[in-house]
């Protein structure tokens, strides 16, 4: 079976895409403090490197699978990136400035359950409303539509906060009481 070229180019691209990421996943783990994750995905992920960078070895004379190898490498990153956004994991940060004062914005943020903390900010053209709403990844779209639908010039910026401690985000995550 492996001595027929486009079976040994159509294993290799397959086994470097899921090579790829499953790198991309335990990168992220391990910076999401996963580590025990991490480390049992490193193991597979080394066992399938290994026998992909063999058989590219193995074969240095054809070309078309160091070929496979490079392009199953690009493809990889890029399945790992969508299987990433898949999972969202963790947390992010939204901070938001209104163009006006207008509480009603914060109050109809916290309806659909988002926590928020909201004060007054002084901008160029005069009082605004800035909010700092902490939500799961998997709801951070959703969370967006809603600030757009209220507010369409809000200003947006999004960040990962290291860690998190105490308030009402911290019971509402006890609870499974959160957007989703």
């Amino acid at each position: 079976m492996l001595d027929n070229g486009l079976i040994m180019v159509c294993i290799i691209l397959v086994i470097n895409i899921v090579y790829v990421s499953f790198n991309t996943i335990r990168m992220i783990l391990t910076l999401k403090g996963q580590r025990y994750l991490a480390a049992l995905i490193s193991t597979v992920e080394v066992v399938i490197y290994v026998v992909g960078l063999g058989l590219v070895l193995d074969n240095l004379n054809e070309i078309q699978n160091l070929i496979a190898y490079a392009v199953g490498f690009g493809l990889g990153v890029m399945v790992g990136m969508k299987i990433e956004e898949k999972l969202a994991l963790g947390y992010i940060t939204v901070n938001v400035i209104t163009k006006g004062y207008d509480t009603d914005v914060a109050n109809a943020v916290r309806e659909e359950g988002y926590g928020v903390t909201s004060w007054v900010a002084s901008g160029r053209e005069g009082s605004r409303l800035n909010m700092q709403i902490l939500t799961p990844r998997k709801s951070e779209l959703r969370l967006y539509e809603l600030i757009k639908s209220i507010d369409p010039k809000a200003f947006i910026i999004t960040y990962e906060p290291k860690a998190i401690h105490g308030g009402f985000w911290v019971r509402a995550v006890r609870k499974g009481k959160l957007p989703q």
